[in-house]
């Protein structure tokens, strides 16, 4: 069985093999988390995100779907980069597209073979998704998925701010 837990405090100092970076589709760096994680893992991170655009996804990453770099500077071995839904009120199959995140992030993590994997709170920033739905989703994509084998030894969720009291809160629901 995996370990799952809930630590606060900034993702881009876990050593780890992969954090998870709530990405754009641009893989440019941003705000909030993306930009946390480029300016930590310094100017190689952009550059070899620019190689990905330009050879694989010349229309940027979709949304659900997640891609693997190193992690260069940061404590982290590997990035694992997913563009999380823009919240448009719940309509738009937000849902299934943030569980998508979870879900192929862990999927690739586990084709890896990397043993340990941090999440932010993905979309639950500018992104605007309500973060106690945010949390049901990651949640129950985790638990779902940690029934399978050759998965990751630890799941970390590294949350800040408002959300760590409802990721705390909810925890005991799912593990």
């Amino acid at each position: 069985m995996s370990q799952v837990k809930i630590i606060e405090g900034d993702i881009t100092q876990l050593d780890v093999d992969s954090i998870v970076n709530a990405a754009n589709s641009s893989l440019m760096g941003g705000g909030g988390v993306d930009g946390a994680i480029h300016r930590a893992a310094g100017p190689e991170l952009l550059e070899e995100c620019k190689e990905i655009r330009s050879e694989q996804l010349p229309q940027g990453l979709p949304t659900g779907q997640s891609i693997i770099t190193k992690g260069y500077n940061l404590p982290a071995k590997h990035v694992i980069h997913t563009v999380g839904p823009v919240w448009q009120g719940g309509d738009n199959e937000e849902d299934a597209l943030l569980e998508d995140c979870y879900k192929n992030s862990l999927k690739l993590a586990r084709t890896k073979g990397l043993a340990s994997i941090a999440f932010p709170a993905i979309s639950t920033g500018v992104y605007n998704f309500p973060p106690w739905r945010a949390c049901h989703i990651a949640f129950q994509s985790v638990k779902d998925f940690v029934r399978k084998k050759d998965k990751p030894n630890e799941i970390i969720f590294a949350v800040i701010g408002e959300n760590i009291d409802i990721y705390k809160n909810h925890y005991s629901r799912y593990f």
